[in-house]
């Protein structure tokens, strides 16, 4: 029994979880250091739960699991909807603008990333969170530079 307990493809699906966890840290690292509602350890647990309910989709336990109408597949669909249910919490109006989209987008996308690495799809889930901090990353410096010229064509 207790070889069972680490067996490969156990080892297999730690593997997945543990990268999973590393790529939500480093997009949770950068809001963390912008100071965002949402960061380190929520972007690592967001990813984190993404990959295990997407690995508890399609493991072999999952056949063993009951009845025939349960379809163990739609596990991960589900990570879509509460995701975007807790995005959606993240959302609201401050005076006319709206804040919290990009927090909600970021979540969503580091679903998607630990979903990623839950189907071991690794170079996928690396490579999403690349541009996930390149878009986080230079595209802010693009928006300020956007938006001081609105600035300086408003007081013109």
């Amino acid at each position: 029994m207790y070889n069972d307990l680490l067996n490969s493809q156990v080892l297999w699906m730690i593997g997945h979880l543990t990268l999973a966890a590393v790529l939500g840290m480093v997009i949770g690292f950068e809001r963390e250091h912008r100071r965002k509602p949402a960061g380190l350890r929520t972007y690592t647990l967001v990813a984190l739960g993404a990959a295990l309910f997407t690995i508890m989709s399609f493991a072999p336990l999952a056949k063993d699991l009951g009845a025939s109408s349960f379809d163990p597949s739609r596990i991960a669909s589900q990570v879509v909807v509460g995701i975007g249910f807790i995005g959606g919490g993240l959302i609201f109006l401050k005076g006319d603008r709206m804040e919290g989209l990009t927090t909600a987008a970021g979540l969503w996308t580091t679903a998607a990333i630990g979903m990623a690495a839950g189907f071991g799809l690794y170079t996928i889930a690396i490579y999403g969170t690349i541009l996930v901090l390149l878009v986080l990353w230079a595209l802010r410096s693009l928006e300020t530079k956007i938006h001081q010229g609105e600035e300086q064509s408003r007081n013109f």
